[in-house]
């Protein structure tokens, strides 16, 4: 289907493999993938706007060829380049503009697919070249006849510059300041002048220029030149008009070098300038040659005795291509200190520099000085800016410039479209990104490959599989060779998808072009194969990596901790860190999480604790998700003053906690019932001016209602309700659970009702919360009923509400409906936990007096189920059982038989019994040890009387 054009001209290719995405047939197949935009190539040797060239935005590298030299059997002097420029001002513009044809570039366009490109015109007639025999004139002659050329066509060339002063004598050390200072006398000073030393940089010439601006410029030069012989810091200065022999000079040079006279065998360069020359180009060949080195390249640059602005031009250009922002803007400013005025170019590679580094807002900057200065924006600079917001996801600055380029270009080309187009598919924007795409191709400009790529990538965090595929063949019908760009755009679709096979149907038509597996296709995989839990696939990819000679990278190594951490091999886990360390890879914080969260959801908070120390020793600076992993590892065990003094370490190293930690700490506190401290979280995260979400108002209504605070859970949610936010299911199923514990039915069906109200749709948590409220309130029918509304709207009955449902027929006393809830539970496909034979057997137990058939018949067969499922209870639940069996069966029986499977091994049932027997006899002896003791006492006095009468003191006896 056609969505949208991305260029209906066919590009021709020389290998076109045959690829087709019937086998990636499938209804909306969707991913994300990596970004990939559109990226471009500054020029570092033109400050001109490119706002005039070709808009294919097919970037290629151009090799600079040496000017050929036109011979003649009459001459052999080489033709300058530069004077058919001169020479061609009345020459019409059809015969001296040769068009540039790019064959590959031609192809690229509609038009050129239509009808054939016209013919070349014919080259210009070559000048007219003197006899080799003819004398070469003198440097004089030569000036003289510049000289009257220009008198002849009426242009005499006025040399001296009005306002500009020579200053003679000056000290060399003197520098710009204080000489602005002194002649500032005279009137307003535009520029000072010095000229520098040719050894020594630091130290000047001893002379120099000032110049001076405005409408009295030329009378505060007059005043100044009285000055002359003047002292100036121990100097007698020379001061005296400019009679602009150096600019006559340079004019008269350049007009040799032009009319092509310069090998007259008089001009040549003095070694320093032969030194700085041959530096210079050193300096070029390294840049080209071996980027890579960065030591290298400053190296030669530094060797460069006085850099021009070219050489600065070009090192600000290599720090912007490795994101070197920094050492851009020093380049900048020691070229600026040394007098050299940036130009366009330059601004441009700063900007560049900048926005790799995503500081857009000192960007922002350089484009205000560059406005300040009169300089205006190129298409490049406007390609940057767009590009740079683009990347932060600034979608509304991107636009705001790209619209600026449009109002001010008249042609743009693909890379800002591209950059645009990338702007909007990173914000899943991609009606807007379909539009750009057609406005490019009615202004007549082809997409690249890039292009193509941005829209995949786009479709594919859309989760629109159909149109990623359409773009796919798009580009092959174009002429463009699938790069394993573009078969990564399609496996990462697939394996965000959870389609991993799908992915693998792509890497087999990978292999089938020919195309290898990169770093990054093999990471896709792997996340493929870790989204579904898959670990053993995902370590085989890993092991693919290895056998295909690739390194793993920081992110491929994370992937596979993550795979090793899922499978529950934490010290395998540890030991890929180590590899990684040896590898020379510096691990990241997303390198230890998973292993700190491991170990703390399994409750190892001393491993925990000892890869958070491991993390720190290895240079890795933990962020506010490593510390929230360690906070909720100790709150889910219940450790709260250790998940404070986490939270305070935290502080101390000057990382500020989120909504998730607090909220994270007043879970913990809501899980002890500790109201108060709660409450004081919770008016932290208030006072810190952080989001307060519906997950901190669910801790603090949990607090509540554990403790059983239900008005205070009350005013909770009215000021949920000032807020704005919504209660949600689990709102409602904690607050219905918090009157569940105290049995009101009527409020837990108030807020049933305020539910179905506003929409909020009742799960199992909420039904089962319900149920426990009907059963502690005894009101059975309407649980009943609420099992039956349950069915209706096709929620099923989980474990626990069957559980919370018996022990309400158990609290009622009606053990043969318990039964029955039993019985349909395992209907029901259910397998009952040990709760819930807890719960059953006690009620049984309970009304085992009765002696009637179903209770014992029920009794006997909980006890071999039981049995069956290898299930024991506790000590303190056999001892209850055993004194409900004393009731039953004194002396032992079969219930007593089989009950007793159910006890623990270390039970001992004589021991145990006669314990019980003590304990259950205590109270009916507790009447016949008091009357024995009453007997006694008795006895005792009358022995005392007794005795006392045969003449023993009773005092003594007392």
């Amino acid at each position: 289907m056609d969505i949208f054009s991305l260029s209906s001209t066919v590009h021709y290719s020389h290998t076109p493999p045959s690829f087709n995405t019937s086998t990636l047939a499938g209804k909306h197949h969707v991913a994300t993938t990596s970004t990939s935009s559109a990226s471009f190539i500054l020029a570092s040797n033109s400050s001109q706007d490119s706002a005039h060239d070709s808009t294919t935005s097919v970037r290629r590298p151009t090799s600079q060829k040496p000017l050929k030299a036109s011979t003649s059997n009459s001459s052999q002097l080489r033709e300058n380049p530069l004077k058919r420029f001169v020479n061609s001002q009345n020459v019409p513009p059809s015969v001296t503009s040769s068009p540039s044809r790019d064959t590959f570039s031609n192809k690229l366009w509609l038009s050129s697919k239509l009808s054939p490109p016209p013919p070349p015109p014919p080259p210009p007639p070559a000048p007219l070249l003197s006899h080799p025999l003819q004398e070469t004139p003198q440097k004089n002659e030569v000036d003289d006849e510049v000289l009257e050329n220009s008198a002849e066509n009426g242009k005499e060339v006025e040399f001296r510059e009005k306002g500009k002063i020579f200053v003679g004598n000056l000290p060399l050390w003197i520098k710009k300041k204080e000489v602005a200072e002194f002649f500032r006398q005279f009137g307003p000073i535009k520029n000072v002048i010095l000229i520098k030393g040719h050894d020594d940089l630091e130290r000047n010439m001893g002379f120099g220029f000032v110049i001076y601006s405005g409408h009295t410029a030329e009378t505060a030069a007059m005043k100044a030149v009285e000055f002359d012989g003047i002292e100036f810091h121990g100097r007698v200065l020379t001061v005296k008009l400019d009679n602009g022999k150096r600019m006559k000079g340079k004019h008269a040079e350049r007009a040799r070098w032009v009319e092509g006279k310069w090998e007259d065998g008089d001009n040549y360069k003095s070694k320093w300038h032969e030194e700085r020359e041959g530096s210079r180009r050193e300096f070029r060949r390294v840049l080209e040659s071996q980027p890579e080195s960065w030591q290298v390249v400053v190296q030669a640059f530094e060797r460069i005795k006085k850099p021009s602005r070219k050489e600065f031009g070009l090192m600000v250009n290599y720090y912007a291509r490795r994101g070197d922002m920094h050492r851009a803007r020093e380049t900048f400013e020691k070229m600026r200190a040394r007098g050299i005025e940036p130009t366009l170019h330059v601004y441009t590679n700063l900007i560049h520099a900048y926005a790799v580094g995503r500081d857009m807002e000192e960007a922002l900057s350089c484009v205000r000085k560059m406005r300040d200065e009169g300089i205006e924006m190129s298409l490049v600079t406007y390609s940057i800016l767009v590009g740079g917001f683009a990347k932060i996801g600034n979608v509304e600055a991107a636009e705001l410039w790209f619209k600026e380029a449009k109002e001010r270009l008249t042609v743009l080309n693909a890379v800002i479209y591209g950059n645009i187009i990338y702007a909007y598919c990173q914000t899943c924007n991609l009606t807007r990104a379909e539009a750009l795409v057609r406005e490019m191709e009615e202004e007549g400009i082809d997409a690249p490959i890039d292009i193509y790529h941005t829209m995949m990538d786009g479709y594919a965090m859309i989760q629109d599989e159909e149109k990623c595929l359409v773009v796919f063949d798009r580009l092959k019908e174009c002429g463009f060779t699938p790069s394993i760009i573009t078969f990564g755009c399609l496996i990462n679709l697939y394996t965000k998808m959870g389609k991993v096979s799908k992915a693998l149907e792509v890497s087999d038509m990978m292999k089938q072009a020919g195309i290898k597996h990169n770093i990054k296709t093999y990471s896709m995989l792997m996340n493929g194969f870790i989204n579904l839990k898959d670990w053993a696939n995902a370590f085989s990819i890993f092991e693919d990596v290895i056998r295909d000679g690739l390194k793993p990278d920081v992110i491929l190594y994370n992937n596979i901790i993550r795979a090793f951490c899922g499978m529950g091999n934490m010290e395998r886990a540890i030991r890929t860190v180590e590899e990684m360390k040896k590898e020379r890879h510096r691990p990241t914080s997303r390198t230890f999480m998973p292993i700190i969260h491991s170990f703390a959801r399994a409750g190892e908070m001393r491993r925990a604790l000892d890869v958070f120390d491991m993390m720190r020793r290895s240079g890795c600076i933990p962020t506010v998700h490593t510390y929230n992993a360690l906070i909720l590892g100790l709150v889910e065990k219940r450790q709260m003053e250790k998940a404070v003094g986490i939270l305070d370490e935290m502080l101390l190293a000057g990382i500020s906690p989120n909504e998730h930690t607090y909220t994270t700490i007043m879970h913990g506190y809501a899980s002890l019932g500790d109201t108060g401290k709660a409450f004081e979280y919770f008016s932290k995260v208030k006072n810190e001016g952080l989001e307060l979400d519906v997950y901190a108002y669910e801790a603090l209504l949990k607090a509540c209602c554990k403790s059983g605070r239900m008005q205070s859970a009350l005013a909770v949610t009215k000021e949920m309700r000032a807020q704005n936010i919504p209660r949600n299911t689990f709102i409602y199923n904690i607050l219905i659970d918090g009157w569940a514990r105290r049995g009101d039915v009527w409020e837990a069906a108030d807020l049933m009702q305020q539910m179905r109200q506003e929409g909020v749709q009742p799960d199992i948590h909420t039904y089962t919360s319900f149920i426990n409220a009907c059963c502690k309130a005894g009101d059975m029918m309407r649980a009943m009923r609420t099992i039956e509304e349950m069915e209706a709207v096709g929620v099923k009955a989980n474990v626990k509400t069957y559980t919370t449902l018996i022990h309400g027929w158990s609290r009622a006393s009606l053990p043969e409906k318990a039964l029955k809830c039993f019985e349909e539970m395992k209907q029901a496909g259910l397998n009952p936990d040990k709760a819930v034979y807890h719960c059953l057997m006690t009620s049984l137990l309970s009304r085992a007096t009765i002696a009637e058939d179903y209770i014992y018949n029920g009794i006997l067969n909980l006890c071999d189920e039981m049995v069956d499922y290898g299930l024991t209870v506790d000590m303190g639940t056999a001892v209850h059982w055993s004194k409900c069996l004393r009731k039953i069966e004194r002396t032992g029986g079969s219930i007593t038989e089989a009950l007793q499977k159910t006890f623990p091994p270390d039970w001992n049932s004589h021991k145990t019994l006669n314990a019980i027997s003590d304990v259950n006899d205590h109270e009916d002896g507790l009447e016949k040890t008091i009357t024995t003791i009453a007997l006694s006492t008795a006895t005792l006095m009358v022995k005392t009387t007794q005795i006392s009468t045969k003449g023993f003191d009773s005092n003594f006896i007392i």
